[in-house]
């Protein structure tokens, strides 16, 4: 299908199956993810044991921050790469191509040589005790030595995708969490290796997905490829991948922040198994809100295009129905985490304490879930439209603007629940928040073009 046949869909095309259509693949590869981070938790979980979960959930904040950086490269580069694309101008395009390479490559390793040199520190300020220390230093280690391996895969996973492979770049996600489950019994288990393993079975897994991407762009037929003399920075080039980069950082950034006043604060409260369980809660609460990311990179394009063809009926329609999916998907998991949080739970570790602390996390953290998807949904819908200010105000609404607060404030009078209420409340918060200033947009747009 050509370029301008696919754009036309986007004005005439059912809703419901252009949502399906753009959303799929978008939702497997958010699985992918998700599931990646799952099986290496329960892998650590069962295999080394409860100190050892609390001591990977201390390494949140660093994945955030290394999340943060490769974002602002990743987006930044794909999107200045579209943009190229659909100009024809390919020599500028393989000129990006080779910035994000290099970017990457260079991001990775100051920001791995950076926080080697200090790690002790920072996991202690994020939230370390003495028991977890050694089981974060010790995966924190491996992982941030392969940095610039996570980076430059993330990196052309982004490029392929920007340059008309979301398949590729599916099933290479797909691929990777395959290989890591594959290797992490071998290097826990059989190499005896414990938490270290696991870190470097995710290193290795993402090695052998990079072999095939730089294979994929070595192909000198594809429009886009690697080309040997376009190969160095330019500054023009890299001031337009961060002046486009630097709000996903900024979100990737505050997520960051985030987890470390959470990590600090179930310390102080609750002690390192309040910090396990957690960790344990997250990575649930992380695959519903990477299936309900899917489905919102899904709407955007349908929502962008008959936005900018005032097509508002379609516009709406598409709002509406990703809206009714994302809640559906978080309402299934607010059954889950109330329902049956104890089996999910024991799947990550049989250890007592552990799991009673996961039970109490998941319940919490999820009681107001089910609002949460359409919260989402409105935050990305605006993004689509062009109204960034509006997105990251709510993104950050939720996390930093309330959330940071309340931790700060209710644990003074509630103690470790304090903690957990802080979560929920701050959703809330957020989420009438969202419902307000969708309302007010539609009554805005109803009342400048009744439709």
């Amino acid at each position: 299908m050509s370029n301008k046949k696919a754009a036309l869909e986007l004005g005439t095309r059912p809703i419901g199956q252009l949502l399906v259509q753009y959303a799929l693949p978008a939702i497997v590869a958010m699985v992918a993810t998700s599931l990646y981070n799952v099986v290496d938790s329960i892998f650590i979980g069962q295999g080394v044991g409860a100190l050892a979960i609390a001591g990977l959930a201390i390494t949140f904040p660093f994945m955030n921050l290394s999340a943060a950086f490769g974002a602002a490269i990743g987006v930044g580069a794909s999107t200045l790469l579209s943009v190229k694309l659909g100009q024809r101008d390919y020599d500028i395009a393989n000129r990006i191509l080779g910035n994000n390479v290099l970017l990457n490559i260079t991001v990775g390793v100051l920001f791995a040589a950076v926080s080697l040199f200090w790690l002790d520190g920072i996991l202690r300020f994020f939230g370390a005790s003495d028991a977890t220390l050694p089981y974060a230093h010790d995966y924190m280690v491996i992982i941030l030595l392969g940095n610039a391996v996570t980076h430059l895969h993330l990196g052309l996973n982004a490029m392929l995708r920007a340059a008309g492979k979301p398949r590729e770049a599916m099933y290479l996600t797909i691929a990777t969490v395959i290989i890591n489950a594959i290797l992490d019994p071998l290097f826990i288990y059989t190499f005896e290796m414990g938490i270290r393993g696991a870190a470097v079975a995710t290193i290795l897994s993402q090695v052998l997905a990079l072999v095939c991407q730089w294979w994929l762009f070595n192909k000198k037929t594809e429009l886009v490829h690697f080309e040997g003399s376009k190969m160095h920075l330019e500054s023009s080039i890299v001031k337009g991948i961060i002046s486009i980069g630097i709000s996903p950082f900024a979100m990737n950034a505050c997520a960051c922040l985030v987890v470390i006043f959470i990590n600090n604060s179930l310390m102080h409260y609750g002690g390192d198994m309040a910090v396990g369980g957690y960790g344990i809660a997250n990575r649930i609460v992380f695959i519903f809100v990477m299936i309900t990311l899917g489905v919102c990179q899904g709407m955007q394009p349908i929502t962008g295009y008959n936005y900018g063809a005032q097509n508002y009926n379609r516009m709406l329609e598409a709002l509406k129905l990703a809206t009714i999916t994302g809640t559906l998907v978080c309402a299934v998991g607010f059954f889950i985490a109330m329902l049956c949080p104890r089996f999910i739970a024991s799947m990550f570790t049989s250890d007592p304490s552990l799991i009673e602390h996961s039970v109490v996390a998941m319940q919490y953290i999820m009681a107001l879930f089910i609002i949460i998807g359409a919260q989402m949904v409105i935050t990305n819908f605006f993004q689509s439209i062009g109204s960034a200010k509006v997105s990251i105000f709510l993104s950050l609404s939720r996390q930093l603007i309330f959330l940071v607060p309340m931790i700060i404030i209710l644990p003074q009078f509630m103690g470790l629940k304090g903690v957990w209420l802080a979560m929920p409340l701050s959703d809330g918060i957020a989420a009438i928040m969202a419902y307000a200033m969708i309302a007010v947009y539609i009554r805005k747009i109803k009342r400048e073009k009744p439709f």
